[in-house]
């Protein structure tokens, strides 16, 4: 008697829904915790068939098992990979694992069933199902056996086999034979219990129905579950990201050998062409010199225009020795570009006051930029901002900034005699000129150098102007960082 109660009290207080049946099929206990998930009152079901609890399609078929099992009871259990179904008094079914034990009493043997709601588990299994199916890589869920569990249809597309011939196969189908373990242990497709995307220079290598290899990345992940824990894998096709990585190579090597070509071009126009420009100067120089009162008006004129040739023909040289050199050997710093602006005024000094101009700076930021050609960008675009100034009119400059995200804008507006829209790009150009050297002087690599200095920044130039009316010139630079 004490037994009998002990029983029931274990089994009342459970949270695991419990019944009796004898060996008609009748239920002869059922504890409040089975009563409540059927919807039933407890009174209810005692008595009754142990079918009221199974849907009718399969009463016919339960019947004879349960007789079967009556003749012969044992332990069993059915988990959810029986798909077993229960019925609720409203009619509404859901799924259940069972386990059955048989129980010898005075009054014979009873069956002890307990039942599991797994609606929970079968819904988290289904929406992880959905999510492994709409995900636009390939997805392989392995069991810690190695078997593959699941897969998505992109896993299909990408291996080509079907889904049924790869659910319950060892997942090391998809791996070349040279890559598989040869003694037991878990393949690339299961780790615990850590995540691992295609770790350091090791290439990782899948393989196709048809024998075909491909380079793969792969990122694995643990799931833990009641089950036991398994592992899911995504995994992507970089064939072709294997196959631009050959080209941008080769690319690079070609533009390392297009760099050592422009190095030694640098080094014939510093010398080679250097040299016969300061020949000519110096033969002038003595032709002026020793025979001077030989030299008429004239001859002397062409004289003094061939120089100036000369001197014109050894700027260039030198502007596009300048040009090639930008950026050589520049270093990424934390640079205050208010400073940076101070300190090209501080240089242009004599300029500013010799021409009456009166600038304005805006607070500026601090950046990680190339500090020397960040100066030289600010001293071009204050030096032309001057330069191109209306006549008789003192320039006015107003240099400013503003940021959205992590794009940094900058602006020099003046109020100089501004540029024409057809020119807007022309400018940038190396040796374009807008204007007669006579009226302004230069060698029209200025602003080129003000737009190398920008692509190096990852960021852009560009002009806004009307002709008469000043010009605002505008530059963007990216947040760099040395990674």
């Amino acid at each position: 008697m004490n037994s009998e109660l002990t029983f029931q009290a274990i089994v009342e207080s459970s949270t695991i829904a419990t019944l009796l049946v004898n060996k008609e099929g009748q239920l002869s206990y059922v504890n409040s915790y089975a009563a409540k998930l059927f919807g039933y009152q407890r009174q209810e079901m005692i008595g009754q068939a142990i079918e009221m609890l199974i849907p009718h399609k399969y009463h016919g078929h339960h019947v004879g098992n349960r007789d079967g099992f009556m003749d012969r009871p044992h332990v069993m259990n059915f988990d959810a990979s029986r798909n077993l179904m229960a019925l609720r008094k409203n009619g509404s079914q859901f799924p259940v694992e069972i386990s059955l034990a048989p129980i010898v009493t005075s009054g014979g043997t009873l069956i002890l069933a307990s039942l599991i709601d797994i609606s929970a588990r079968k819904n988290a299994e289904e929406q992880f199902r959905s999510v492994v199916e709409s995900a636009p890589n390939a997805i392989v869920v392995t069991g810690s056996d190695g078997k593959v569990t699941l897969v998505n249809t992109e896993a299909e597309k990408l291996f080509g086999y079907t889904r049924s011939e790869l659910i319950g196969s060892p997942s090391q189908i998809l791996i070349p034979s040279r890559f598989r373990k040869k003694e037991g242990g878990n393949d690339m497709f299961y780790t615990a219990p850590s995540q691992r995307l295609n770790p350091g220079p090791r290439e990782l290598f899948a393989i196709k129905k048809d024998g075909r290899e491909f380079p793969v990345e792969m990122a694995v992940s643990p799931i833990e579950n009641p089950d036991g824990d398994s592992t899911i894998t995504s995994i992507i096709d970089i064939t072709e990201r294997k196959k631009s990585e050959v080209i941008i190579k080769k690319q690079l090597i070609e533009l390392q050998l297009k760099n050592r070509e422009m190095e030694q071009f640098n080094y014939i126009a510093s010398h080679d062409l250097q040299e016969p420009l300061r020949t000519v100067s110096n033969y002038i120089e003595m032709l002026e010199e020793d025979y001077e009162d030989k030299l008429d008006d004239e001859v002397k004129e062409s004289l003094n225009m061939i120089n100036a040739a000369v001197s014109r023909m050894s700027l260039l040289v030198r502007s596009i020795l300048d040009y090639g050199r930008l950026g050589r050997n520049k270093t990424l710093a934390l640079i205050n570009c208010g400073e940076v602006v101070n300190t090209v005024l501080s240089d242009l000094e004599y300029l500013i006051q010799n021409h009456s101009a009166t600038i304005t700076v805006e607070p500026l930021p601090i950046l990680p930029a190339y500090e020397t050609e960040l100066r030289q960008l600010f001293q071009n675009l204050i030096n032309n901002a001057i330069k191109f100034r209306k006549k008789d009119v003192a320039p006015v400059i107003a240099i400013g900034y503003s940021q959205t995200g992590s794009t940094h804008e900058f602006y020099i507006t003046d109020n100089g005699i501004g540029i024409e829209p057809k020119h807007f790009e022309r400018i940038f150009h190396i040796f374009q000129r807008l204007h007669k050297e006579d009226e302004f002087e230069g060698n029209g690599i200025g602003l080129a150098n003000c737009k190398k200095i920008v692509d190096m920044h990852g960021g852009r130039i560009w002009i806004e102007s009307q002709h008469g009316l000043g010009t605002t010139f505008k530059f963007t630079l990216a947040q760099l960082s040395n990674d």
